[in-house]
């Protein structure tokens, strides 16, 4: 018997519309797991499974296994939805799993599959956010969406991934819980554009201030295969380090990049972007190194010690070297 509802979810784009869609759909009363987009070892901060419904969506099944293999245990069914990296996936009669690591998908787009296309609309505005644009534009297109429309789409997606980033949520214009609950009040983001105009515009401005600066930094690195750019250790600077590396991703398609964002005196905050034209090897670059992982397309380094900053380039030569 489920006694409570739990969704556990990505606070960047593609976290928040696949739980849109999956609760315009099918409305309930739950708690909301989530924190900022790097933290996706969520599921230990579920103490009980016992009579427990438990929707997982955009966080890597293999950095939560041993989490789930405890919550199912206690008594808890999980349904997973994801596209990361995976590790060994646990056989059992209460686990649900909705997985597919193709380069070219996000959570949102397996979700949207499962609900038949009801609400295409925030499955779009997920594949923007998570850059996979040429993706996002022909499903928009065969949806017969105008361009205005599709520019809408892709802002508020890169809006709402820009929203994900940073240390802790203090960097945030606004915690993902928070944009979660304003976000699924509306069937469509065209609804949200226009009745919650000021979230949308803060968002805007923020964004629009943020890349401006990233702009300004200098390359540490750079061939025809890489380019490396170091950021400061400034709230703006963790804000936008996974959009400006989706923003040069689009502008250079056939060079890999990363983003290093100071975290503290010893370490910095890696975002990785594979070449846009092969995207493979983000994630087995990242996974190199402690703290690292995420998909083929994208991937990150929670902690990189500025001792291995060498070692880094030097293995991101190697594994985007044409």
């Amino acid at each position: 018997m489920i006694e409570q509802n739990i969704d556990v979810f990505n606070g960047d784009a593609d976290g928040l519309c696949a739980l849109v869609q999956l609760r315009r759909q099918s409305p309930k009363e739950s708690t909301l797991v989530t924190g900022v987009k790097r933290d996706i070892s969520l599921l230990k901060n579920i103490a009980d499974g016992k009579n427990t419904q438990i929707t997982v969506l955009d966080i890597s099944f293999e950095k939560n296994a041993q989490d789930v293999a405890r919550l199912l245990e206690q008594g808890a069914n999980i349904s997973y939805f994801d596209h990361h990296k995976t590790g060994d996936l646990i056989k059992h009669d209460n686990l649900q799993t909705h997985i597919d690591l193709s380069a070219d998908t996000c959570t949102s787009l397996i979700v949207n599959e499962q609900l038949q296309g009801k609400y295409l609309a925030w499955a779009i505005t997920a594949a923007f956010g998570d850059n996979l644009t040429s993706k996002a534009r022909s499903l928009a297109l065969e949806a017969g969406y105008k361009d205005v429309e599709i520019e809408l789409l892709k802002q508020l997606g890169t809006l709402l991934n820009y929203n994900g980033y940073g240390a802790s949520l203090d960097d945030f214009f606004f915690a993902p819980a928070e944009l979660y609950k304003k976000l699924s009040l509306f069937d469509t983001p065209f609804e949200f554009v226009e009745q919650d105009l000021e979230t949308f515009k803060t968002l805007s401005k923020g964004y629009s201030e943020d890349m401006s600066k990233a702009a300004a930094m200098p390359l540490i690195e750079s061939d025809d295969d890489i380019a490396v750019i170091e950021f400061p250790n400034e709230k703006w600077a963790r804000r936008v380090s996974g959009v400006w590396a989706n923003e040069l991703a689009n502008r250079y398609p056939d060079r890999a990049h990363a983003i290093l964002t100071e975290k503290d005196a010893e370490h910095y905050l890696v975002s990785i972007r594979a070449p846009l034209n092969r995207k493979i090897g983000a994630d087995e670059l990242a996974s190199q190194f402690p703290t690292g992982g995420g998909r083929k397309a994208a991937a990150g380094i929670n902690a990189l010690a500025k001792g291995q900053l060498n070692e880094f380039i030097s293995a991101m030569k190697i594994q985007f070297k044409t």
